[in-house]
């Protein structure tokens, strides 16, 4: 039963880790990268598709995007879904392809993209204190119910308590290198 809870906790902490890895990957930094359009969804052909589904995209230097799709007929679907997206980009259609100029971040730019960024680590630490509080709610629900012991619960609550700390520490450690290389660039 602990040993269950335990497993469980530990899976959705990975997750969180993995879903804050995700969100400051698709951060806007001021290097050119794919992340940030290959996930936009176009309307191609009457279905919806991601970019990477209907056009190669390359990085042709450091500050440009290049998007080449398989099908000249989705170029105005691309470049449209690119300045709704919110991204802050300007997508250039030459009728072949398209290509994006990441602009060079201002000072003010990189401070509130560090704040994003501890934002995002405390939503994550949020989402971390979540799994555990319903862990711990387990274990003592079965110590109370007597199907396990209270030595059995304490180490239990230890054990989770162990795994959010090394999922604080991962995210802490996140925050820091990304907010680096945003400060750095």
């Amino acid at each position: 039963m602990v040993d269950a809870t335990i497993h469980h906790l530990e899976e959705e902490l990975k997750k969180v880790v993995e879903h804050l890895k995700q969100e400051y990957v698709h951060l806007q930094i001021g290097r050119a990268s794919s992340s940030l359009v290959e996930r936009l969804e176009i309307d191609s052909y009457g279905t919806m598709q991601n970019i990477k589904s209907v056009a190669s995209i390359s990085i042709p230097d450091a500050r440009t995007i290049q998007i080449q799709p398989w099908d000249k007929g989705v170029l105005p679907a691309i470049e449209k879904a690119i300045q709704v997206s919110g991204l802050g980009l300007t997508p250039t259609n030459d009728g072949t392809v398209i290509r994006i100029n990441i602009p060079a971040l201002t000072e003010e730019r990189r401070k509130d993209l560090t704040k994003l960024v501890h934002k995002m680590a405390e939503e994550a630490k949020i989402a971390v204190r979540n799994a555990r509080q319903t862990a711990m709610e387990k274990i003592r629900a079965a110590h109370k119910n007597s199907e396990i012991t209270e030595d059995m619960s304490a180490h239990g609550e230890k054990r989770a308590q162990e795994k959010v700390d090394h999922s604080n520490r991962e995210i802490d450690s996140l925050a820091k290198g990304k907010e680096n290389e945003i400060l750095t660039i």
